[in-house]
């Protein structure tokens, strides 16, 4: 299918994490409008300041405001990525989590209010717990983590709301998704600091089969699920290509700095650790066309530019 080309308004939570900040440049790249909702005193704000967006500063406990704020009038789509508590410590808070949850449903309510079309729904992998293998829509939901019973939980009630509404209600289980704005502790992004400050990493072995996903080809597909995507249909978000662990390594390794040696085989595998978790991305080709645009190298040179363009290499 063909990206619609009239212009349209996005209102966008977590607009400064990896997703939430591709979102914004694909907006911009289209020539849409959106506002970027963001924490008041959050340090990775600097990072969206001159994107384009119109930053709109509202914490998710305040998410009802938005009503009222002239620059959300008249949205056509609602992307809610925002989430509080996603580092690993956090993911296991209950408390913590169960408020994700009234965040969302406030934030689906006020999409309704604002008129918009569609609210999108940014679920995990996690709502399927321990799973190993391909990814489904229809994979059956096991969350074993707080933070995965809370998505779900959050997911299945902004779908009962959006039917009241008369919204479409789209519902994107994402996998693993790297690039610029990610988290520093994430493998990549870590392993990319540690290349460029000329430190050797160690991993696994890396024997695990895994999907990752460029952060921009991530935006791209939620944004044609706006426009294209069944209501209450379930998408798996990631590349659709499936490769051993230790060859993502390699790739980043010759990217960076090829002449430092990984050190591939020197940490044990974690308890339990999945060897197997990638994305069956049929139902998104099929409903919206999308083919991910940016290969894990060219993805990687992108990440570190960013990295080095924002001292991160640096600290």
């Amino acid at each position: 299918m063909q990206t619609k080309i009239q212009k349209k308004k996005v209102i966008l939570t977590g607009a400064t994490g990896v997703i939430g900040a591709a979102v914004i440049r694909q907006c911009i790249k289209r020539g849409w409008d959106v506002c970027a909702v963001v924490r008041p005193q959050s340090f990775k704000n600097k990072y969206i300041e001159e994107t384009g967006a119109v930053i709109v500063p509202c914490d998710l406990e305040e998410i009802k405001t938005l009503k009222d704020n002239v620059f959300c009038q008249n949205a056509d789509y609602f992307i809610h990525l925002g989430w509080v508590g996603t580092q690993k410590a956090a993911r296991e808070d209950r408390e913590v989590q169960q408020k994700n949850i009234t965040y969302t449903v406030n934030a689906c309510e006020v999409a309704a209010q604002l008129g918009c079309q569609t609210f999108v729904f940014a679920g995990s992998q996690a709502e399927y717990g321990r799973l190993e293998g391909c990814m489904t829509p229809d994979s059956p939901v096991n969350p074993t983590s707080e933070y995965g019973k809370a998505k779900l939980c959050a997911g299945m009630q902004t779908k009962e709301l959006c039917k009241q509404f008369g919204m479409r209600h789209i519902y994107a289980r994402i996998l693993s998704v790297y690039g610029p704005c990610n988290e520093l502790d994430t493998m990549i992004m870590s392993t990319i600091i540690q290349l460029l400050k000329g430190q050797s990493p160690m991993f696994t072995k890396g024997e695990q089969m895994w999907d990752y996903l460029y952060s921009d080809d991530a935006a791209r597909a939620l944004l044609l699920l706006a426009e294209d995507g069944i209501s209450e249909r379930i998408y798996c978000i990631g590349s659709g290509v499936v490769r051993q662990l230790k060859e993502y390594m390699e790739c980043i390794g010759k990217v960076i700095n090829p002449k430092i040696s990984l050190g591939i085989g020197e940490l044990p595998y974690a308890p339990n650790q999945v060897m197997e978790l990638y994305a069956d991305i049929t139902a998104l080709q099929e409903d919206t066309g999308f083919i991910p645009e940016i290969g894990f190298e060219e993805g990687i040179r992108l990440t570190a530019e960013w990295i080095v363009s924002n001292g991160l290499d640096k600290e």
